[in-house]
C-alpha cells in the first residue's frame, strides 16, 4: 500500500436482481401509550416529547431498512439524551420525527457479541463465535450456515449490504458475503487506524467484498460516501443497509489529525501491539469532535436518503453497539463498556419510519438488540428459521398496532458477570460474586442494593437467569 490517497470507487458492489417491493398488510389497531420503567434524561427538546402511541391505522409497503450503529457511544453522548457538551442536531432530528427509547440495551457489553445478537436475533452464547468477548483472532466467527437478519430478508426479496465494521470473524472462513449480505465494504476487525486502515496486528483492513481496497482518506468520510451512494441507487426492491461506523471507537483520531495518525502508524509498524488502544491519547474535547463528526456523517446519509425520494418508506434505526468507553458521558448510569452495569449495556436508540410512526415520541419500554432482529424480520415479511429460534421478541405490534409492549426478561451474560432485567427490577452479579438487586425506576445508577429487602424477588430473578444460562454454550476454559 502507498501513502497517497485514492478516490473511492463509485462502482456498484454487485448485480441486484429480483422483483419490486410488496406491500405489507400490517394493520394498526387502537393505540396504547407506552408503559414501562426508566428515567428520562434532561434531553434537548424533551419537553416536546410525548409518551409513545402507535399511529392511527395505516398501510404501507415493506420498508427499506437503514440500520446504523455507532461504536462505543455512551448512553448520554447525544444531546437528545442529555449530553451537556456534545451537540448532535442530525441525530436529535430522528426522534423529533420518530421515537427515542430511554431503556434500550445492547445484546452484550462489547462489540462482536452484540453484533452476533443482532445478526442472529439470539443470545451470543448460542454460538461458539459469540463466546469471544470480543473476537480477536481467526479461530471463530459467525458460521455461514447460521441464518441471519440479512439472509432471511434476502430470502424474502430484499437487497442487502453491510458497510463498515463487521467484527464477526475473519477471512477466509467468515465474511458478510458468506452470511447473507449481497455486498460488503468495510473492515473485518474490531478497530483500525482511521487513515492507514491498519488493524490491531498491523494488517491492512479495508475490503470491498473479500478483496483489499485502497483508500487512505479518513475512514468515517469513506463510509459516509459509500452509504450515501448506496441509498441513492435506483433500487428495484426493498433494501437492508447495515451501516456500522467505527466512530467514536479508539484510536482518538479526528478528521484532519494526520500527524497523530502518522505517529500511531509508526508505532504499529515498529511492533507496538497496543498502539491502537491509544492509552496515551485522547481527551474529552477530542471525543466530542469525533461524536459530532459522526452526527454530521449520519446527517449526510439521511440527506442522501431524502434526495432519493425514499425517506417516507425507509425505517431508520440508530444505536450504539454497547456502552461508552473512556471519554463517554453516561450520567446517571454507572459502569462502561465490558460491564453489565447499566452504563455498559444501556444505549441511545432512535427509530424513524415516517410512513408508519409519528414523531416527537419517547418510549421507556425495556428492549434489547435481539428484539430489533425479530421486529425487522416481521416488518420485512421474513420468517425465522425454526431450527434457530429467536431470543428476541418482535416490537411490530407495539410500534404499529397499539398492542401492549412485550413483557419478558432481558438476559445478559459475560465472563465474570451476569444480569437479568424483569420490568423495573434488575438482578446483577459482578466480578466480586455478590448477587445484587436494583429497582431501576428509582435507582438507575445501581447504588441502592435491595437484595436483603427483597430476598424472594432476588431468588426468582437469579433462578430465571440460571434457567436461561443452562441452555447456552459454556465458555471455553482459559488456559
Amino acid at each position: 500500500m502507498t501513502s497517497h490517497d485514492q478516490k473511492l470507487s463509485r462502482r456498484a458492489f454487485g448485480a441486484v436482481v429480483g422483483a419490486g417491493a410488496a406491500a405489507v398488510g400490517l394493520s394498526a389497531g387502537p393505540a396504547l401509550a407506552a408503559s414501562g420503567p426508566g428515567p428520562a434524561p434532561a434531553a434537548a427538546g424533551a419537553a416536546a416529547e410525548r409518551p409513545f402511541r402507535a399511529a392511527a391505522e395505516r398501510r404501507s409497503r415493506r420498508p427499506n431498512i437503514l440500520f446504523i450503529l455507532g461504536d462505543d457511544l455512551g448512553w448520554a453522548d447525544l444531546s437528545s439524551y442529555g449530553s451537556p457538551h456534545i451537540r448532535t442536531p442530525h441525530l436529535d432530528r430522528l426522534p423529533r420525527q420518530g421515537v427515542r427509547f430511554t431503556d434500550a440495551y445492547s445484546g452484550s457489553a462489547t462489540c462482536s457479541p452484540t453484533r452476533f445478537s443482532l445478526y442472529t436475533g439470539r443470545f451470543p452464547g448460542r454460538t461458539k463465535g459469540g463466546l469471544a468477548e470480543p473476537i480477536a483472532d481467526k479461530s471463530v466467527g459467525l458460521e455461514p450456515t447460521h441464518p441471519t437478519l440479512a439472509s432471511l430478508l434476502k430470502g424474502a426479496g430484499y437487497a442487502t449490504a453491510l458497510i463498515g465494521k463487521w467484527h464477526c470473524g475473519y477471512l477466509p472462513d467468515y465474511s458478510p458475503t458468506r452470511s447473507g449480505w449481497d455486498e460488503f465494504f468495510g473492515n473485518f476487525g474490531g478497530a483500525l487506524e482511521y487513515y492507514s486502515k491498519l488493524g490491531l496486528g498491523g494488517e491492512y483492513d479495508l475490503y470491498e467484498g473479500d478483496a483489499p481496497y485502497k483508500d487512505l482518506r479518513y475512514y468515517t468520510r469513506v463510509l459516509t460516501e459509500r452509504a450515501s451512494e448506496y441509498v441513492q441507487r435506483g433500487h428495484d426492491k426493498p433494501w437492508l443497509l447495515n451501516l456500522n461506523f467505527t466512530t467514536p471507537h479508539w484510536p482518538w483520531i479526528a478528521d484532519g489529525d494526520e500527524e497523530q495518525s502518522a505517529e500511531i502508524v509508526r508505532r504499529i509498524r515498529a511492533g507496538d501491539r497496543g498502539a491502537l488502544w491509544h492509552q496515551d491519547g485522547g481527551s474529552v474535547e477530542k471525543y466530542k469532535e469525533m461524536v459530532e463528526d459522526l452526527d454530521r456523517s449520519v446527517g449526510e446519509v439521511l440527506g442522501a436518503l431524502k434526495r432519493s425520494g425514499q425517506e417516507k418508506d425507509t425505517l431508520v434505526f440508530f444505536a450504539s453497539d454497547n456502552g461508552g468507553e473512556r471519554f463517554s458521558y453516561n450520567w446517571p448510569l454507572s459502569g462502561n463498556k465490558s460491564s453489565l452495569k447499566e452504563g455498559g449495556i444501556r444505549v441511545p436508540t432512535l427509530v424513524r419510519w415516517p410512513a408508519r410512526i409519528d414523531g416527537g415520541q419517547v418510549s421507556d419500554v425495556p428492549v434489547f438488540t435481539p428484539d430489533w432482529t425479530a421486529t425487522l424480520l416481521e416488518l420485512g415479511g421474513a420468517r425465522p428459521d425454526p431450527a434457530y429460534p429467536l431470543d428476541g421478541t418482535s416490537l411490530a405490534g407495539y410500534l404499529l398496532r397499539g398492542e401492549r409492549a412485550p413483557r419478558r426478561d432481558l438476559f445478559w451474560r459475560v465472563r465474570g458477570e451476569r444480569a437479568l432485567r424483569r420490568g423495573e427490577w434488575k438482578y446483577y452479579r459482578g466480578p466480586g460474586g455478590k448477587d445484587q438487586l436494583f429497582r431501576l425506576t428509582e435507582d438507575a445508577r445501581e447504588q441502592a442494593d435491595k437484595a436483603s429487602a427483597e430476598p424472594g424477588r432476588l431468588a426468582a430473578l437469579r433462578a430465571a437467569w440460571e434457567r436461561t444460562d443452562a441452555g447456552l454454550l459454556p465458555y471455553p476454559t482459559v488456559p
